[in-house]
């Protein structure tokens, strides 16, 4: 237990963020997480590293977090989650399923104090003492866009599409089986022999790849890659795998695996579509505020010159047909968080569970057995108590 636990009347309480790749878990009042950990659990009953967005179902969920959990308490954090306030930062788009039995885990089985279910793209704006903004989440299946105008989410302009870090590393892969087979085949069988087999690659070897020697080029290489046309390639990098066997990472693979997220279709779904879009469905007294209030958040979002692409696509974008009558924008802003932005989410609920929003909004031990359901803003048994005036804290 941590020693600030017995000078303290209070128990502190904990924040988690429990995305699809990465799980961050801290204290409130703390500009940083106690870990950055994978998702996954090993399981108990098969032995085998599981995902928690692996589950089968209801039951088989509640074995991955009861694990998942009692790693996160008991050794990352040192302390005990009974009678304890947790604070659990999830998308507007989390499946019910999910958050009930999260619920479930926490209340039956480690008993805790409550729980302050906080939506993501809403306290992510207190890291910044703002209260409207874009707020552009690029996760590792997908991308949400959701406005929030004065602290309330704009739900009928959300974007979402599945372009995230997933498909940044799976073209990736692609694109380096695609430059050995090339190399296995300019060398006929003697090469054969000594180029490693990067099929076999786990996904943690391509996210390290990815992070490491990847990168965003400016706009016009953009345009230069999607068009075909040939253009000065950045130099190759040697990764080193296993400790013996070393890989070249082409240039050309390098500067293209984050191109899937700017690719244009005629289904309009790369990301500048989804920013431009989303301000589009707002109202047109709130386009000005959200261009020069554009947040981007998640880990895919730190990679070197992700930030000044998607301005100058943005820029670009507004000239064409498309968007310049509809959206006469001058100036596009985006913000600079104050951390780094794979752990924002979760630095926005340290700081909103540090107030004494606790007390007042959230769901304790008490009601959650009484009412055998947690509120949900998507469920209309839970708008009908609210009209009731049932109390739900």
């Amino acid at each position: 237990m941590a020693l600030y636990d017995g000078l303290s009347g209070e128990k502190p309480a904990v924040v988690l963020d429990l995305g699809a790749r990465y799980t961050k878990f801290g204290f409130v009042g703390e500009f940083s997480p106690r870990c950055i950990i994978p998702s996954e659990i090993k399981c108990p009953t098969t032995g085998q590293i599981r995902k928690i967005s692996s589950y089968k179902d209801e039951a088989d969920l509640y074995v991955l977090l009861v694990e998942f959990i009692h790693k996160l308490y008991f050794k990352y954090v040192l302390v005990s989650p009974k009678d304890r306030h947790v604070v659990i930062v999830e998308s507007l788009l989390t499946p019910t399923i999910f958050r009930d039995t999260l619920a479930k885990v926490f209340f039956k089985h480690y008993e805790v104090a409550s729980i302050l279910f906080v939506p993501s793209h809403l306290v992510v704006l207190c890291a910044l003492g703002i209260r409207t903004a874009l707020v552009v989440d690029v996760g590792y299946r997908e991308t949400q866009v959701i406005p929030v105008y004065e602290g309330v989410p704009v739900l009928s302009a959300w974007q979402a599409q599945p372009l995230a870090a997933s498909a940044v590393e799976q073209r990736l892969k692609d694109n380096l089986v695609e430059s050995y087979q090339e190399k296995i085949y300019a060398s006929g069988d003697a090469g054969r022999h000594f180029t490693p087999d990067v099929e076999s690659l786990p996904d943690s070897v391509i996210e390290d790849i990815k992070v490491r020697g990847c990168f965003v080029p400016d706009y016009e290489h953009g345009q230069d890659i999607s068009d075909g046309v040939p253009s000065r390639l950045p130099p190759c990098v040697d990764y080193r795998v296993g400790g013996s066997c070393i890989i070249q990472i082409p240039g050309s693979v390098r500067q293209s695996a984050y191109e899937p997220l700017f690719e244009k279709d005629n289904e309009r779904c790369s990301l500048p579509h989804l920013i431009l879009d989303a301000i589009l469905k707002c109202g047109i007294d709130t386009h000005k505020e959200l261009a020069e209030n554009i947040l981007l958040v998640g880990g895919s979002v730190m990679a070197p010159g992700f930030k000044a692409r998607v301005m100058e696509e943005i820029r670009q974008m507004l000239k064409t047909p498309e968007y310049s009558a509809k959206l006469p924008i001058k100036c596009i802003k985006l913000h600079q968080p104050p951390g780094k932005e794979n752990y924002m989410c979760w630095l926005g609920g340290a700081i909103f569970g540090a107030t004494d929003m606790i007390p007042m909004r959230t769901l304790t031990k008490e009601n959650y057995l009484s009412l055998k359901m947690v509120p949900d803003w998507s469920n209309l048994a839970t708008n009908i108590l609210l009209v009731s005036k049932l109390s739900l804290h």
